[in-house]
């Protein structure tokens, strides 16, 4: 199987980039999922951050309240890289776990996992290739404002926390530019997809 890794910055649309790789048969998880998963009630992902950040991020029913976590790590930098530090190993054995299944079902397959942190966190070398998506800043900004609601100050902000759109283009064996619209942006991933089948045929 070929294992292909997709990243990006906030609000350049990974969400419409993977469900069409989808649609072209292609297997994809969204790293948010399995960050969900690994922090479940009675997880060992859930043991670890309990005991670092203490039971005031739990819910009265054992699961994670994440508005308090959030609150905690988002106004310290230092926890929240520590957050992924724990989180980390956990998510990525889960994800491993999971393409080895796909791999099992489908051994001349796609995989593709789409995490917003891949290049800063290291993970980008577990696979074969790597999907940068980007976009123009100014269509940047005005998606995520519209998305979350954000004033442009906020949208900023969030944009600014993350490595640059040209730095992590750096890393891409493969561009995927949404700035135009829907209908571009396909073309560029049907382009993709043949050269990924291209490379498993070898």
């Amino acid at each position: 199987m070929l294992r292909v890794g997709l990243t990006g910055s906030i609000g350049v649309g990974k969400s419409f980039v993977t469900s069409v790789f989808e649609e072209l048969g292609c297997h994809v998880l969204d790293a948010d999922q399995t960050a969900r998963e690994v922090v479940m009630p009675d997880t060992p992902g859930l043991k670890a951050i309990t005991q670092e950040f203490g039971e005031e991020i739990l819910n009265p029913d054992g699961t994670l309240n994440r508005k308090q976590l959030g609150a905690l790590v988002f106004a310290d930098e230092s926890r929240r890289q520590r957050l992924n530090f724990i989180l980390h190993p956990f998510i990525i054995a889960r994800q491993d776990e999971i393409m080895r299944g796909w791999e099992a079902e489908d051994p001349n397959g796609i995989g593709i996992i789409d995490a917003a942190l891949m290049i800063e966190s290291g993970g980008y070398k577990r696979f074969d290739k790597l999907i940068v998506v980007h976009c123009r800043p100014e269509v940047q900004l005005e998606r995520l404002m519209l998305r979350d609601n954000l004033s442009r100050d906020e949208a900023l902000r969030r944009i600014n926390s993350q490595m640059p759109q040209e730095e992590k283009q750096k890393f891409a064996d493969y561009l995927i530019d949404t700035s135009d619209g829907f209908e571009l942006t396909r073309t560029q991933i049907i382009s993709v997809h043949q050269k990924l089948i291209l490379v498993i045929r070898g």
